[in-house]
């Protein structure tokens, strides 16, 4: 996560309901115990009484409880800076957009760098250099020339196209007409941010980003697909993020998202069998194993758990020890707890 700005920056950019910072921080407010966007209406107290966090996350944890007015939960809207430049990218038609750029448009390349890491984990430039090098994928595989693709992508330099294409897309030019492609997306959530991975048959990954061993799952979930990861979102991407706000503002607790499993033929029978489970109930590690017909398999089924990468959507958070404590939980069990306690809130209300 990048470094927040300095108080009086932030505090400045709250008091004028600064829109560009959407995102970059979350202001506690000690004499109420709520928090609250950056571009929350309401009256803004005295410095000394704000503190700022870099997540709804963080100021949940630190005991504030979310504005009524701003709704600092509703985290799904990317901020509006991040929405304008990336129409820029799309109809850039090739032509790459320098800092210099920027600030000729008013733009503070920093403060597009910061939102665009906040939504995505890569500066702004390192996003539209991935956007271009996916555009030129495209063109290669329809048939084009790598010359034309170099050109229409806006590079002057063939050796200057050919570092940055095997840079984002881990293949020369020349081979990527046998390279797959999967998206990645990052959704903000009140529990922190997730990475999805997504290509246009389904759902591979969606996970938080703090989840130990998660680079060395894409690491080998690249290998297993032959793929390479490109930032940008899809039809199913943006479905996961529409149910996923929907999941926490407690409209609806399932999800029906296109997924693709990648486990042993035991783990997909657990993972199917996951998806049965009522939001709101908890079951057994022995009666998940019972229900499978393998009433000894508990510990597989513990197993199986923990290798789910799809969080939420295969609802493993559902699954407690015999004795009703919670177990395991690859996100932490902090996590798990606030998910079993939503879920059962969002029935009760």
């Amino acid at each position: 996560m990048c470094p927040l700005p300095s108080n009086q920056v932030m505090y400045a950019a709250f008091v004028n309901k600064d829109s560009l910072f959407e995102g970059i921080f979350f202001a506690g407010i000690k004499t109420t115990g709520i928090f609250c966007r950056p571009t929350c209406p309401a009256k803004k107290p005295r410095p000394q009484n704000v503190e700022f966090f870099a997540s709804a996350q963080a100021a949940l944890a630190a005991g504030y409880r979310p504005c009524a007015r701003c709704h600092p939960l509703e985290t799904s809207r990317k901020p509006e800076l991040v929405n304008k430049l990336q129409s820029l990218i799309a109809n850039s038609y090739g032509k790459r957009l320098t800092n210099m750029d920027l600030k000729r448009m008013g733009i503070d390349p920093s403060t597009a760098s910061r939102q665009f890491k906040q939504s995505y984990g890569m500066s702004f430039q390192a996003y539209q250099r991935a956007q271009h090098m996916a555009a030129a994928w495209n063109q290669i595989r329809r048939g084009e020339k790598v010359i034309q693709a170099q050109v229409t992508q806006g590079y002057s330099s063939a050796s200057g196209f050919w570092l940055a294409f095997s840079k984002v897309m881990g293949e020369a030019p020349h081979q990527a007409s046998s390279v797959n492609i999967l998206n990645a997306g990052w959704i903000e959530t009140p529990l922190g941010p997730m990475l999805a991975l997504a290509d246009e048959f389904g759902l591979h990954l969606l996970e938080f980003t703090d989840c130990q061993g998660l680079d060395q799952y894409i690491l080998s979930l690249r290998n297993k697909t032959g793929s390479v990861i490109v930032p940008a979102e899809n039809a199913v991407i943006e479905l996961a993020e529409k149910q996923l706000h929907d999941y926490f503002c407690g409209r609806c607790l399932n999800f029906r998202l296109p997924i693709v499993m990648h486990g042993s033929e035991f783990d997909r029978a657990v993972w199917r069998l996951l998806q049965e489970i009522p939001p709101g109930e908890t079951w057994s590690y022995q009666k998940v194993a019972a229900c499978l017909n393998q009433p000894y398999a508990c510990r597989a089924v513990g197993n199986a758990n923990h290798r789910n990468r799809l969080v939420l959507v295969i609802p493993c958070h559902r699954v407690v020890r015999a004795d009703g404590s919670l177990g395991g939980y690859g996100g932490g069990t902090w996590r798990k707890r606030w998910l079993l306690n939503h879920e059962q809130n969002m029935l009760t209300v």
